[in-house]
């Protein structure tokens, strides 16, 4: 059986060790997109709700809708609202990020509709990622018109490209440079200004001095940071593991899976796995790309990936049906497990399938 446990405890350990790293006045924002990366977004945002954290996020509508189902009350940031989901954001008081002057009035438009006024949004600007938000330009349009709109604006924020970059970054400065510039526009023109924030996990770890009212944190809270240094901080809370279902004695010549993927060079026991891509271990992995660990050794995967088997090559191994497997877990983390794929933690997690059973440790 393939399992991927979630350990609570370490998530515990990762709020509060970035929790503890903030002024008293700087607020968190968990992150909880994309099925908390993967993990489980539920499970995961009612721990970090009993942990304390003032606000979570999500991508799209239907992510704050599937909390807002499970009894979650407290406010949900949608990053990026789409027009079909307006009416959505609005029926499960949800909060949008606005970042295009079209969205805002369609946005105020359907407020309008629905006599509602005094409405929760969040200014995202562009300060140089060139994904999305408001220009300068269009921000400046957006205060000068703001006593039209029926929003209380909570947030004005950006979101850095690479904040994780060693220090002194040039093209960080410059973001962080146009940022505190809208700041003090905003500032100028609310009497009584919303919260500023910019920081994300690694943006937190590397620009204390920037915390301002509030910090976004997301792959930090599942334990990575993207610098070595900051990782060990942090605690990796998912552990995926699977078991041997089968091993079969190949030999030298025989080949392994789909397309002859992988030809022993040598008499071989060959174990076969109940887990492929399907369940997010993706065909970047095998023919000797990726391994897995048994009895503390580390078995390479053989062959293509199937949709819901991989093979690896136990012939070094003392082991047997039913023995455990480790994809990843704190020692061997996601992150090490995804480098050798060359991807990163955020793909391998975001991709695991739901079939793959969740087993919550606390």
């Amino acid at each position: 059986m393939t399992q991927l446990h979630l350990d609570l405890t370490k998530l515990t350990h990762n709020y509060t060790t970035i929790k503890g790293r903030l002024a008293a006045s700087t607020k968190m924002m968990s992150v909880v997109k994309a099925d908390a990366y993967g993990l489980g977004a539920v499970t995961i945002a009612k721990h970090l709700l009993d942990l304390g954290t003032d606000w979570l996020a999500v991508a799209y509508a239907q992510e704050g809708i599937a909390l807002r189902n499970a009894g979650i009350e407290c406010p949900i940031i949608v990053f990026y609202p789409q027009y079909e989901s307006i009416d959505s954001i609005i029926d499960y008081a949800l909060e949008p990020a606005l970042f295009t002057p079209p969205f805002i009035e369609a946005f105020a438009k359907a407020l309008n509709q629905k006599n509602k006024t005094n409405y929760p949004v969040h200014l995202k600007c562009n300060t140089g990622l060139n994904r999305i938000g408001l220009s300068g330009t269009e921000v400046d349009h957006f205060l000068s018109k703001k006593l039209d709109y029926p929003f209380q604006l909570k947030s004005v924020y950006s979101h850095l490209g690479a904040s994780e970059n060693t220090r002194p970054c040039d093209f960080t400065q410059k973001q962080i440079t146009a940022f505190l510039s809208i700041k003090e526009k905003v500032k100028k023109t609310y009497s009584s200004p919303p919260l500023f924030h910019l920081l994300n996990t690694s943006g937190i770890f590397n620009y204390p001095e920037l915390h301002l009212d509030l910090v976004r944190t997301g792959i930090g809270l599942y334990g990575f940071a993207n610098q070595a240094a900051w990782d060990q901080l942090l605690l990796p809370i998912a552990q995926l593991s699977s078991t041997i279902v089968q091993i079969h004695n190949v030999q030298k010549g025989d080949s392994v899976g789909y397309n002859q993927g992988w030809i022993a060079e040598r008499d071989s026991r060959i174990g076969v796995l109940p887990l492929g891509h399907a369940d997010g271990i993706s065909r970047q992995f095998g023919k000797g790309v990726g391994g897995v660990w048994i009895n503390g050794n580390r078995a390479p995967i053989v062959g293509n990936v199937c949709m819901d088997m991989l093979m690896v090559d136990l012939t070094e191994i003392s082991c047997q049906p039913s023995d455990q497997a480790i994809i990843f877990d704190q020692q061997h983390t996601a992150s090490d497990f995804a480098e050798q794929a060359g991807t990163i933690s955020y793909e391998l997690m975001t991709s695991l399938s739901p079939r793959i059973q969740r087993t919550i440790l606390k």
